[in-house]
Order: C-alpha cells, then structure tokens, then sequence
C-alpha cells in the first residue's frame, strides 16, 4: 500500500468521525432541542442523546428553566397625574419549544418589550394611592395581561413584581406632611374618646356615690390618705360636717 493511499484512508477516517461527532448530540434535562430539516420543523429532541443527519439537520437549543428578567424603569404618569418611575421584574419559562423558536425571532427579547409596555399602561391606569397599597392586584393584572400575549409564542409567565417606585421629592413631602397630619387626627381622636369614656364612667360613680353619703365619706379619707403620702408640710383638707356632727352633739349632751 502505497503512501498515497494511506493517505487517502487517513483522511476519510478523520471525515467520517467528524461526521459521526456532529451526528451525536447530548442535551441535559433542562434543555430541547428544535431540529429542522431541510428547512422543515421536525419535533422537538432531548433530553439525553440522540441522532440528527449531518448537514441535512439543524438544531437549535432551547432552554427550559424559569428566566428571571429586569425590566428597566419606565417613566408612567398615574391616573391622578403623577409622575414616578416604576421598575419590575418577571419570572417566564418556555414550555412549548417549538413555537418558541417558529413563532418569535427572540422570544426573550419579545417578552421584554411586552412587559415594559404592559408596565407602562396598567400603572398609567391607577392612581398612586392604588398603586402604593395594592401592589397584589396590580402584579396579579400583569401577570395575566402579559402571559396572554406571550402565551402564542410557547412562553408562560409566572411571575411579576413591582419592585421599586419613585416619586418626585415634593410629592414625598407632601405625602409625609399628610402622614403627620393623619396621625395627629388619630391621636385626637383617641385622646377625645378617652375623655368621653372618662366622663362616662364618672357620672356613673357619681350616681353611685350619691346614693350613699358613706361611700362619699370613704372616699374622703382615702384622699386624705393618699395626699399623707406626699409628705406635704401643710396640709388643707375639707372634712364633710357629717363626720363631727355625732362627736359635736355628744359634747352638748354633756
């Protein structure tokens, strides 16, 4: 055998592992893979190994684990004219492999734009207040809005969350003088129904203390005890005549 032929034996062994290499695919659990075939869609490949025809087949990856994505702060003036910057985030997943590379040139992309729109009219439809106290429904409206529109493409959304919202410093101050005075409206309304249930509760002793003269009498000496206690140098207490009235006619008897 001469070396030409060697050669040309060499060289078709290299080509022929080369082709069988290509031909071999491993893919991990989380991902698929999208084969076409001569341009045709064939159904989806993975996970583990498999076969595709070199040259003839072209696979695409798709991964299958959940895609945690930012979406950039978008500038939405509320219903009540307000402006603030509101960013989320939105957790989404493909589940149809297929649609996600035939239906969408770049379903990631796509489902940024999606939501950084949809962020920009459900909060321009809410008033700030709505916006501050019902973060759960409005992520709950996202949600839906956004996984319907992606839905085609084979991409479900789970997830979103407002994260953060900014609003302008005057709008701040405004809010924490209107805080202060919300709590200083508490305060006197706390303060009177105390007063009121004060007063309540002394007319009724009242009542109570005037229907026997004795409990009046009792109450006297436990004043006179308590002001004892303070250790005052002098001390001026009226005494009810009732309490001298008997001692007073005892000296006049005698």
């Amino acid at each position: 055998m001469d070396v030409g032929t060697i050669v040309v034996i060499v060289i078709v062994v290299i080509v022929v592992i080369i082709i069988l290499a290509s031909a071999i695919k491993v893919f991990p659990e989380y991902q698929r893979g999208v084969i076409f075939r001569l341009g045709r869609l064939m159904p989806p490949k993975g996970p583990g190994i498999f076969l595709i025809i070199p040259i003839v087949d072209k696979v695409v990856r798709v991964d299958l684990r959940t895609i945690t994505m930012d979406v950039a702060a978008q500038e939405v003036i509320t219903k009540d004219n307000v402006p603030v910057k509101v960013n989320a985030v939105v957790y989404f997943r493909v589940v149809d492999p297929s649609r996600s590379v035939v239906e969408v040139q770049n379903y990631i992309a796509a489902t940024s734009q999606i939501a950084q729109t949809t962020l920009r009219s459900v909060l321009g439809q809410s008033d700030l207040d709505h916006l501050l106290t019902e973060r759960d429904k409005l992520n709950t409206r996202l949600q839906e809005i956004i996984d319907e529109q992606t839905d085609p493409w084979g991409v479900k959304v789970s997830i979103v969350e407002i994260k953060d919202v900014e609003i302008p410093a005057s709008m701040q101050r405004a809010m924490a003088r209107q805080a202060e005075a919300e709590r200083e409206r508490r305060a006197k309304v706390i303060a009177a129904e105390g007063e009121f249930q004060a007063s309540e509760k002394l007319s009724q002793a009242a009542v109570v203390l005037s229907a026997t003269p004795a409990a009046i009498q009792l109450r006297y000496l436990q004043t006179l005890a308590e002001i004892a206690t303070e250790k005052n140098s002098t001390t001026v207490f009226p005494i009810p005549i009732d309490l001298i009235e008997m001692f007073m006619k005892k000296q006049s008897d005698t």
